[in-house]
């Protein structure tokens, strides 16, 4: 599901910086959120941009991905 930010979802979530984000330019971040039933991923440069919220079982699948490629 993807849906845009909005100043209120900033203020309910608390973000932090994934240990995964990185990059050679130090550039490449992203940021996560955690509430009931659902993860929220944004991009840490557009923190207004869009969010991606991922449901449990489908976060398990995304970080098993990303740590296999």
């Amino acid at each position: 599901m993807m849906r845009k930010g909005s100043a209120g979802d900033a203020s309910e979530l608390a973000w932090f910086k994934s240990s995964y984000s990185g990059g050679t330019d130090g550039e490449s971040c992203l940021e996560i959120a955690v509430a009931p039933g659902s993860i929220h991923v944004r991009d840490s440069k557009d923190i207004a941009g869009p969010e991606l919220a991922l449901g449990p079982d489908a976060w398990v699948h995304f970080i098993k991905h990303a740590t296999t490629n």
